[in-house]
């Protein structure tokens, strides 16, 4: 955890699942970079920009995010926990991905944590660098044990895109 830019592990009330609060510096300077970047269609590594709708406001929520192409299918992982967007996109089931002008429609599949390990794995192999302080020092090389060990901290969602036309 960086004390800087990171606050501790908190649990939601309603369902005790693990969510580290963003601090101040990526709330207020790193995520809105990120965002602006994929709206002018400029992807860092890959990120891209997702729209959900809210749970109970029912407008569009948005937030930077790092999907990972793996085996075929593409997925979100949700190093911080069970974020706001998590829960939306749970209540939900579909949203957006948005980089420049491209936005693509999808429905959403959550991933049990049984068939996580290899997908974090990949998760974080690419994006160690970036997110790594989220994942309670398991890294991409640790075994599988270790890996599912984590897993209900972080959920997973398999995006299925729709088709337009």
């Amino acid at each position: 955890m960086n004390p800087v830019t990171e606050t501790p592990v908190m649990k939601t009330p309603a369902t005790s699942d693990r969510y580290v609060v963003p601090g101040w510096f990526t709330r207020r300077v790193f995520n809105p970079i990120v965002a602006v970047l994929a709206r002018r269609g400029i992807s860092v590594r890959g990120s891209s920009e997702l729209s959900v709708l809210g749970r109970t406001s029912g407008e569009w929520r948005r937030v930077p995010v790092n999907p990972l192409d793996f085996e075929g299918s593409r997925y979100l992982v949700a190093p911080r926990g069970t974020t706001q967007w998590v829960r939306n996109l749970r209540a939900a089931g579909h949203g957006q991905l948005r980089v420049g002008r491209r936005t693509v429609p999808f429905n959403a599949a959550e991933v049990s944590d049984a068939d996580k390990v290899a997908i974090l794995r990949a998760y974080l192999k690419h994006w160690k660098f970036e997110v790594n302080v989220f994942f309670d020092g398991v890294g991409p090389d640790a075994p599988d044990e270790q890996l599912l060990s984590i897993a209900p901290n972080h959920p997973v969602f398999r995006i299925v895109t729709m088709m337009c036309g």
